[in-house]
């Protein structure tokens, strides 16, 4: 379990910049490694709370500090991450440090790519330090209908010249653009680091028949002018590959949609579905035989 940076630096989480860098003038002046020579355990004191100061002195790594907790920050940022952009000459400077020697020490500036204190303190305590993973992102296409009632994927991800069989449930429910996170999937970690994070984001291809806007279906069915003055039964297709038959009332209009409650897409992470809307198209035909002519002359002459 990572330590609390606030507990390090003996401060409250709600501290003001003022108060945590007064409080770490005053740490840093008393366990400063040329206070205390061949001091082990003043060192890496000294190291714990600089570290806390790098984080909670910056306010987007305060932020983000205060937003995953400790395990997760230190899972997620790296030392060099930590000490990027991170200066301690000021302030040792301004506490009488020396700071072009130290004791035989070089400086003590943070923004060296091998991490901070490698000079100082010796490389095998920071130039080797565990480094977490890439994130990797994978595009995963699915079908519709996969979408609604879930399935389970099989994936190979290249990794080190190696390939991994992954497997993965997609939930009922997901809809395209959404991200599936798996955790310890991504890129292997740098001495012995953790392994970052696989994200799967979802694709969903057109289909040929229903098309889905959130939680609901449509689908077009197309009925003849007669059916639609008269009314008619008809067989309307179901995402889970059946059928089901509803009636078109008299006088239906063109475009109409009749709802189909329930039929639709299960909400994600919920226990409701969403509707099939069945839009009426109402054909008019192109090409009438001379006896069709005729009637519908005799309509036209009855108003309709």
């Amino acid at each position: 379990m990572a330590e609390d940076y606030y507990k390090i630096l003996g401060v409250d989480k709600k501290a003001d910049d003022k108060e945590i860098k007064k409080v770490y003038r005053k740490l840093a002046l008393k366990y400063h490694p040329d206070k205390n020579p061949d001091n082990k355990e003043a060192e890496e004191k000294f190291k714990k709370i600089s570290e806390a100061y790098a984080v909670l002195s910056d306010h987007e790594k305060r932020q983000q500090y205060d937003s995953f907790g400790s395990d997760a920050f230190s899972q997620r940022f790296s030392r060099e991450d930590i000490f990027r952009n991170f200066d301690l000459n000021e302030i040792l400077r301004d506490l009488g440090f020396d700071i072009g020697g130290m004791g035989g020490r070089k400086t003590y500036t943070t923004q060296n790519r091998r991490g901070p204190f490698t000079e100082g303190f010796g490389t095998q305590h920071f130039g080797q330090m565990p480094q977490r993973g890439q994130d990797l992102l994978y595009n995963l296409s699915i079908t519709l209908e996969e979408s609604v009632s879930g399935a389970e994927k099989k994936l190979s991800l290249q990794k080190e010249n190696k390939t991994e069989e992954i497997s993965v449930k997609i939930p009922p429910g997901i809809s395209a653009g959404k991200k599936l996170r798996l955790g310890g999937k991504g890129a292997p970690g740098i001495n012995g680091g953790m392994p970052g994070d696989l994200y799967l984001s979802i694709n969903i291809p057109p289909h040929p028949i229903f098309t889905r806007d959130n939680n609901d279906i449509y689908v077009e069915k197309t009925i003849n002018f007669s059916q639609a003055v008269l009314g008619v039964s008809i067989d309307v297709p179901i995402l889970d590959g059946s059928t089901k038959r509803i009636k078109i009332p008299p006088g239906t209009q063109n475009n109409t949609k009749i709802r189909m409650k329930g039929y639709g897409i299960p909400k994600l992470k919920g226990t409701t579905k969403g509707d099939q809307y069945v839009k009426i198209i109402v054909s008019v035909p192109r090409n009438l035989s001379d006896n069709q002519t005729q009637l519908i002359k005799k309509l036209a002459e009855e108003g309709l």
